[in-house]
């Protein structure tokens, strides 16, 4: 070996080593200090921006979750002053079911509908001051209103509430007053074909918001209300769209009824109920007998019994009253023996029908029902060839339905007014279930969104300190590997120092 003493090779090379194992050392004893793998960019630069990307997803899954608890409680907030909306609608519904009696006077009506008008104020108060932290809830102001609820830009949930104040809260609704058409001259059948409106053809639509229901109706029959609601009801995709329908008939003659003496040739009433051709009955009065209206209506209910018909006929104000449960009421009178005189006036028989048959003559007249159709939602029909403004249905032949608010049309003033707000009010509580149901669907949508930012917070956490925290039985057997490696480069260091001290031997 060589001997030198200007430079102790094996000396400097102990003090490089003495001086690595001091800052593996002191790294160590960092890690073991702070508890961090990474302390710094140069422990592990890789795994420095990856711990870090880490912890800042599991710090926003935190944000979402706290952002989603904001969402169910303003979804709760909003959900129980809809409860609270419900309960006033139905105690609104029940007073409209009272004043749809007919025990009642008007005074009585005039009272309920004071109760009525508070309990809507109360409902408008309600939907006007339910918040959460400032905003309005329940006013239509909170609509795509956004919950970001995900670590990530963009990754947010839409809600929207639709207003439940009292202009707001109603329903879509679709009113048909049934149309009337007669002659003195006609019998039924030339009258349909004359009346084109009044009877179903195979070139007529009949749709609701695109459902075809011409199916239901046969070709050549009469317009028939009863028929179209049931025929909405039945359908699986209307109901499934909240749609449904409801038919009223009744007609009232424009006439006072006046005792008839059956002059020569006799009298012969036929008296269809329904859309059907074919008269469902006929009263028969022979030549010299007389005719009273309490005598015609126990004809004609005694008639309906036996044929289970929808039919009763009452006076009012002297007047023959006709009813059915929606479906169209037809008639066809002959009178008389050709040259004869006597007459009896249609006015007195169906509401909006004129003209006097006599001589031998047939005549005729059709009163087809009144249609509601109503949703909580809009929708549009399409009843070309069946409807028009002044025949058939009474409804424009294509349209929209138009919105009746639960401010504007809940009167209770009548016994139809009652009626039709009872239909209303169904349809509004079923508008604010929806809504409730749907604030419910977000409630479990964010609570799900919470456990899954919860487990997923948890699991990046996880990740993040594999990465990031020290393996403390790992980083100790290190720790003591380098104290061992220091204590053991220091003795050989004093060792390296004093090899120089041999070359003293070759000088002695």
């Amino acid at each position: 070996m060589a001997l030198r003493i200007n430079y102790n090779f094996q000396a400097e090379f102990g003090h490089v080593n003495i001086l690595k194992t001091e800052r593996n050392l002191n790294t160590s004893l960092e890690r073991l200090e702070t508890g961090y793998r990474i302390n710094s960019a140069k422990d592990d630069a890789a795994g420095l921006f990856i711990a870090d990307q880490l912890n800042l997803v599991a710090s926003a899954l935190d944000q979402g979750v706290r952002n989603s608890q904001d969402g169910i409680s303003a979804a709760q907030i909003a959900e129980t002053s809809l409860a609270q909306i419900y309960d006033k609608l139905v105690t609104i519904y029940t007073k409209a079911e009272q004043a749809a009696n007919d025990t009642n006077a008007s005074l009585n009506r005039k009272a309920l509908q004071g109760d009525i008008d508070q309990l809507i104020d109360a409902i408008d108060r309600i939907a006007k001051a339910t918040e959460f932290n400032g905003k309005k809830l329940l006013n239509g102001d909170f609509k795509n209103q956004y919950i970001h609820y995900g670590p990530r830009a963009d990754q947010k949930l839409s809600i929207s509430i639709d207003s439940a104040t009292a202009s707001d809260l109603g329903a879509y609704a679709v009113k048909g007053d049934g149309q009337a058409v007669s002659s003195n001259t006609q019998g039924l059948t030339t009258l349909l074909t004359n009346n084109a409106d009044f009877k179903y053809t195979t070139t007529d639509t009949i749709s609701i918001q695109g459902v075809d229901l011409e199916s239901a109706f046969t070709s050549g029959q009469m317009i028939d209300a009863k028929t179209l609601a049931d025929a909405i009801n039945k359908n699986g995709e209307l109901q499934a769209k909240g749609i449904e329908a409801s038919a009223t008939n009744k007609s009232t003659a424009g006439t006072a009824f006046s005792t008839v003496t059956i002059g020569t040739g006799g009298l012969t009433i036929d008296v269809y109920v329904g859309p059907e051709t074919t008269a469902d009955f006929t009263l028969t009065y022979a030549s010299g007998s007389s005719l009273s209206l309490t005598q015609l209506i126990d004809d004609i209910n005694t008639k309906a019994k036996e044929n289970n018909l929808n039919l009763v006929a009452k006076e009012e104000g002297g007047k023959l009253v006709l009813e059915t449960e929606g479906e169209t009421i037809a008639l066809e009178v002959t009178a008389g023996a050709t040259g004869t005189t006597w007459t009896v006036d249609l006015a007195t028989l169906l509401e909006d029908a004129s003209g006097t048959v006599s001589g031998g003559n047939t005549g005729s007249a059709v009163k087809v029902g009144d249609l509601t159709i109503l949703s909580a939602e809009s929708f549009a029909y399409d009843f070309t060839g069946v409807s028009t403004t002044s025949a058939g249905l009474g409804l424009a032949a294509t349209g929209t339905a138009a919105h009746e608010s639960l401010r504007a049309n809940a009167k209770v003033d009548t016994n139809a007014n009652a009626e039709y707000t009872m239909k209303l009010i169904n349809a509004i509580i079923k508008k604010v279930d929806k809504m409730r149901a749907d604030l419910g669907s977000i409630q479990i949508n964010l609570e799900t969104i919470i456990q899954n930012n919860e487990f997923s917070a948890v699991q990046t956490r996880e990740a993040e300190s594999r990465i990031r925290n020290v393996d403390f039985a790992k980083e100790m057997a290190n720790f003591t590997k380098q104290q061992t490696l220091m204590q053991s480069g220091m003795a050989m260091l004093a060792q390296a120092n004093q090899l120089p001290q041999l070359v003293l031997q070759l000088l002695r």
